[in-house]
């Protein structure tokens, strides 16, 4: 059984950002990167993750185990606006993941960056809360991926009924070629 502190489950929808874009109205706007395949350069040992000689993140117990467990792992370092967060996420079904994710020093993330290059995307990410209470993360790509809009809802449970907005266009849970690694690896080839 996993630990519900490492479990997403998520809802993806493709959204037609033709017309108008209501999510952009009071959202909380988050300014994203995410490099890709950056676990290729870090290595564990004994309870902790490094590049080099920088100690990257200091690892709990299970998240040990998660990592002993030989899961494929999708890895990548997102900066956040000014923040940095490295993520080992391995998918379980369409909807689940295993997600470990920690804060990373500036210092260290730039110098791992500097090693690449990596698959790379660029979004601006618009938080809302739907008419149901449930959060809604509405990404709207740059670079070569500038036009394509997505949007998630993070669920409790497989099963939570979710309000889809009017916005929300065909869903795409669990379609590994829309996931954002994939689309990294396709702007990198």
């Amino acid at each position: 059984m996993f630990v519900d502190d490492h479990v997403e489950i998520e809802r993806r929808f493709l959204v037609d950002g033709r017309e108008e874009k209501p999510w952009r109205e009071g959202s909380e706007v988050l300014l994203i990167e995410q490099h890709y395949n950056v676990g290729e350069h870090l290595e564990m040992r004994a309870d902790s993750l490094w590049f080099d000689d920088k100690k990257f993140a200091v690892l709990t117990q299970s998240e040990i185990e998660f990592l002993a467990k030989n899961i494929a792992w999708t890895t990548r370092l997102r900066k956040r606006n000014e923040a940095y967060v490295l993520t080992y996420k391995s998918r379980i079904s369409n909807d689940t993941a295993i997600e470990l994710e920690w804060a990373v020093e500036e210092e260290h993330a730039l110098a791992l960056l500097a090693s690449g290059p990596f698959p790379l995307i660029e979004k601006t990410r618009y938080v809302l809360t739907g008419s149901d209470g449930m959060v809604w993360e509405v990404d709207e790509f740059e670079g070569g991926l500038a036009g394509l809009i997505l949007a998630e809802v993070e669920l409790p449970s497989s099963q939570t009924e979710v309000v889809l907005p009017p916005w929300a266009g065909q869903e795409i849970t669990g379609l590994a070629s829309w996931s954002n690694h994939a689309l990294a690896e396709t702007l990198a080839l």
